[in-house]
């Protein structure tokens, strides 16, 4: 008998900026809330959990298997496996496609999946200490650039890898500008309707010392448009270039959590599905063109679904920098209406290891919250990939 998987519950934390309102907690404690928050949405005991699959790209000095320190910190019993997974910005993503399989093959009923990532808490590296440094200066890497923004067979940043796509595609400075300005404003107007209000668990941060602490209900980045800023900003990564720092994603700090349950596990505890998954894919091209690879997951994960793009209610396409999702949408012939209807990563901010979750979680509130049915989420990663997963809501 085939089985079939859906998803119970949905739930992420704001999107801390970096150095913001989220820094003080590290990649497990922000997981930890998210996967407790979408447990208990969800009103699925967490002794109930037979697996945990959790995205998180930047490890270092986080600790030992960061998705089972999430697990046990969530209130999930010791006795139930974690597992870490790091496709770089698609690690949340193949969290769940993972968690997702593993129902399908009846190795598990009720599965957690998501990701986390604490970008301001990323350390720098001192990678010539261990053995000494006979002469001369030493030198500090950057862990976020090092091993979440670097590409390692090109030698340079992911930014560089936006212009070649700019470039590829035909698109101006002028347009990913247009394209930022309006991501904000629409992650604005779902900020002021409180459209964002059923998949963020608000977060409690301590004070200082002494002092009282605060709790963050909302993404740091999403009022911080400065319309004749952003256009006026001189380009990153090539004189005269397309790509702005306001025109892509910002460095953050978040998790999503998503809860996913056997058709026949459903049933027997009378649990209310809110989407099912009906496929998922992931598709790779050179590793400097992974910001076009979207447009090979999302027709390769709507084919295993049996659909077509114009079958498709509404796109969540990850904006790693404005570019991305301009390309994808020419690329696909997407109407642009259809794609990120609450904004994207560029207002929202792009956790690395929580963003493939976080984008599952936005697209079940869009589809919801507009009256669809069917929706994409997919997103590229560093190295020439990308993932897609096609879901129905319920």
């Amino acid at each position: 008998m085939s089985r079939e998987v859906f998803i119970v519950a949905a739930q992420r934390t704001p999107v801390g900026g970096f150095g913001g309102s989220l820094s003080t907690l590290n990649a497990p404690q922000l997981g930890s809330i998210a996967i407790k928050a979408a447990l208990q949405k969800a009103k699925v005991d967490p002794s109930l959990v037979e697996e945990v699959y959790f995205g998180n790209v930047l490890t270092a000095n986080v600790g030992q298997n960061p998705a089972r320190q999430a697990t046990l910190g969530a209130g999930i019993p010791s006795s139930v496996p974690a597992t870490t997974i790091n496709k770089v910005c698609a690690s949340g993503m193949k969290a769940t496609a993972i968690g997702a399989s593993q129902i399908l093959l009846g190795q598990a009923d009720i599965v957690v999946t998501g990701g986390q990532e604490s970008m301001s808490n990323t350390p720098y590296y001192s990678t010539k200490t261990r053995w000494g440094s006979k002469y001369g200066h030493q030198e500090l890497v950057d862990g976020i650039v090092q091993d979440g923004l670097w590409d390692i067979y090109n030698k340079f940043l992911m930014g560089n890898a936006a212009e070649l796509c700019a470039s590829e595609h035909g698109f101006t400075r002028e347009q990913s500008d247009d394209y930022a300005i309006a991501t904000y404003k629409k992650a604005q107007a779902a900020l002021a309707d409180g459209s964002f209000y059923d998949e963020i668990v608000p977060v409690e941060v301590p004070g200082p010392k002494g002092k009282p602490g605060r709790t963050v209900t909302s993404d740091d980045e999403v009022p911080n448009l400065n319309e004749s800023k952003l256009r006026a900003i001189s380009s990153v990564f090539q004189k005269e270039g397309t790509v702005t720092a306001p025109n892509a994603s910002t460095l953050s700090d978040g998790a999503a959590a998503i809860v996913l349950v056997s058709g026949e596990k459903i049933k027997e505890l009378g649990l209310n599905p809110i989407a099912k998954i009906l496929s998922f894919a992931d598709a790779a091209l050179e590793p400097e063109r992974f910001t076009v690879a979207p447009s090979l997951a999302i027709p390769k994960a709507l084919s295993k679904a049996g659909l077509k793009i114009s079958d498709v209610d509404y796109f969540e396409i990850n904006e790693a920098f404005s570019v991305v999702a301009l390309a994808n949408q020419k690329i696909l012939g997407l109407d642009p209406s259809k794609v990120n209807a609450f904004g994207g990563a560029v207002a929202i901010g792009h956790p690395l290891g929580a963003s493939g979750a976080r984008i599952i979680a936005t697209l079940i509130n869009v589809l919801s919250k507009k009256g669809g049915k069917i929706g994409v989420a997919a997103i590229c990663n560093g190295g020439g990939g990308a993932g897609a997963i096609v879901i129905q809501l319920l």
